[in-house]
């Protein structure tokens, strides 16, 4: 298991070691962070709602520090690690038209595959980032082992997507 705080003044903190769906119980903002160990996703809204952010191990002493977009961080899970990892995009919702399976992380999906939007997916293993832009940047989804069959199950709200990467305990 891991362990991940959270500060809201020097003087309180709240440390979570596994799923924690309404972090606004112990803090109303989140000023600062320190990732012990483990790989996790951070949440602007309770139970997992809301922008999402994968923060390194380290320490972050402000929400710009860990790419957010203001300081509230309302929920958090644990993500668990696997030996492998394996996904397969499709152009269409449904799982429909061209699919194309990765093993390894993908710093730019248009380059090698000329997709533009990923409309569905599939996790067949391990845990994913899909990031809205190339070279792991914009918005983050978190992305599970299960079928996706339209972006808004993974939270999205459009089918942009930019490029992929492989949760791993390297974070």
């Amino acid at each position: 298991m891991g362990k991940i705080i959270f500060y809201e003044v020097r003087s309180f903190c709240c440390t979570c070691s596994g799923h924690c769906p309404n972090l606004q119980t112990y803090f109303s903002r989140c000023n600062s962070i320190r990732v012990d160990s483990g790989c996790w996703m951070l949440y602007e809204r309770p139970n997992y709602q809301g922008n999402q952010y994968l923060p390194r191990r380290g320490e972050y002493p402000d929400y710009q520090q860990w790419l957010g977009f203001n300081d509230s961080i309302s929920s958090c899970r644990f993500i668990p690690q696997a030996g492998s990892h394996r996904i397969q995009l499709y152009e269409r919702e449904d799982h429909k038209g061209l699919m194309v399976e990765l093993t390894e992380d993908c710093s730019c999906i248009q380059d090698p595959f000329h997709f533009n939007e990923v409309p569905s997916l599939h996790v067949l293993e391990g845990c994913w980032v899909l990031y809205e832009m190339p070279n792991y940047r914009g918005r983050q989804y978190l992305l599970w082992p299960q079928e996706y069959r339209h972006y808004q199950d993974w939270g999205a709200v459009d089918a942009k997507a930019g490029s992929l990467r492989r949760v791993v305990d390297l974070y």
